[in-house]
């Protein structure tokens, strides 16, 4: 005798629910599975917070403190060198200051963390993300209304060219556009302040180098980049009214620098007892930078940025010529290597062990010398800082800096 039919039913349905539940029992295993495996992949990474107090995080360091006249300002590269410098100097002064850094490996990467822990305990807050990363900079956005971004974060360094190509393309071209697309996005946009360089000027034989000056021979990738860096400003600023000025830095050096260059390593080897290498050029010849310390570099970056025009773009649509321009930030000094080595003898009080040998052809060049007029004109630019007193100022860093490392990981 055939089963009534509602029999049937009864069995389908519950085959379909016992399917169901299997199902659902499935991925919330591997749910449970990959919550629990994550955090151990990489124990050393910072955690961040939960993506509330992040927000919150976010929106409240980028508050100024008198809302009328501060600025709300995105810093990227915000843990390195001149970004930790500037953004600094910008909350002091009471603006809003949110900053953004990838903490990559091409230096010591603690160095970075201790400049990040610097600026949280003086109410700037960075976010571990890479410039290339459009949904996290466009969240930024999304909380914040910035008025002005200084973009700081890039590859640096000539030499490092040699060996890792890629990365000098995937930031200082690519995560330049990417900057410039979420800014060009933005309602309202803000306005730009980026730092380009004096590595631009590459072979360039005219002293001092002046702004209108060609600068199509470069002589590194790392230049290239830079080059390549300022005709895509001017077709931003073209097409999508973005206001942007560009700084070309030459030679910062000071506390917080950066350990790739050259007064810091020599600093380093010279109190181990290492030898230095000296570059010299042809028929022996002085290598000289023009080297400009970290404070002037800094009043710079704020002038640039308080001389900003608004961008005329909104809406995908552009109101309007907007502001573009270049400045050189330099000391118009240019001072021999061999110089520098000397001063830091005396500061140091060790005698250099030095190895002299000829520069390689390795896109660095023989010397460097800003003319600043066009700065001082437009900006008041000016810098005070004398080799002598930039270099003692770096070497009592250095050694509070160092000593108070070691007693910390003796603890």
């Amino acid at each position: 005798m055939d089963k009534p039919i509602h029999t049937h039913r009864f069995r389908y349905r519950c085959s379909i629910t016992k399917l169901i539940f299997c199902w659902f029992t499935i991925l919330l295993a591997f749910f449970f599975f990959f919550l629990l495996k994550t955090p151990s992949s990489n124990a050393n990474r910072r955690v961040l917070p939960s993506l509330s107090t992040w927000e919150n995080v976010v929106v409240q360091s980028a508050k100024p403190r008198d809302n009328s006249t501060g600025h709300s300002v995105l810093v990227t590269g915000a843990a390195g060198f001149v970004g930790t410098h500037v953004s600094l100097a910008l909350k002091e002064r009471g603006d809003g200051v949110v900053g953004i850094d990838n903490f990559n490996k091409y230096y010591d990467p603690s160095l970075k963390r201790r400049r990040s822990d610097l600026l949280l305990r003086n109410g700037v807050f960075v976010l571990e993300a890479d410039i290339n990363d459009s949904e996290k900079l466009a969240k930024l956005f999304w909380l914040v209304k910035f008025t002005h971004v200084v973009h700081l974060a890039a590859q640096a360094g000539v030499r490092y060219a040699l060996k890792n190509p890629a990365s000098y393309v995937h930031s200082n071209i690519a995560g330049l556009v990417n900057v410039f697309e979420v800014c060009k996005s933005a309602n309202p946009q803000p306005s730009i302040v980026w730092a380009s360089s004096s590595s631009v000027y590459g072979l360039n034989s005219k002293v001092p180098f002046s702004e209108e000056d060609r600068a199509d021979q470069p002589a590194s990738l790392y230049a290239a980049t830079k080059k390549a860096g300022e005709e895509i400003a001017h077709a931003y600023n073209h097409i999508h009214g973005l206001s942007i000025t560009g700084l070309r830095f030459f030679t910062v050096y000071g506390p917080w620098g950066r350990p790739d260059m050259m007064y810091f390593s020599f600093t380093k080897n010279m109190l181990r007892g290492k030898p230095i290498v000296v570059f010299e050029g042809p028929d022996h010849g002085s290598v000289a930078r023009d080297f400009t310390y970290i404070d002037d570099v800094v009043k710079g970056c704020l002038a640039a940025l308080d001389t900003a025009e608004k961008s005329t773009g909104s809406g995908g649509r552009v109101e309007g010529p907007a502001q573009l321009r270049v400045f050189n930030l330099g000391n118009t000094s240019p001072v021999p290597v061999s110089e520098v080595v000397s001063i830091m003898e005396r500061l140091l009080r060790v005698k250099a062990k030095k190895v002299v040998v000829p520069m390689p052809r390795n896109g660095d060049v023989l010397f460097t010398h800003a003319n600043i007029s066009l700065a001082q004109r437009e900006l008041g630019y000016m810098p005070t800082t004398d080799l002598k007193t930039g270099l003692r100022k770096f070497v009592n860093w250095y050694l509070d800096y160092y000593s108070e490392s070691k007693r910390e990981s003796v603890r």
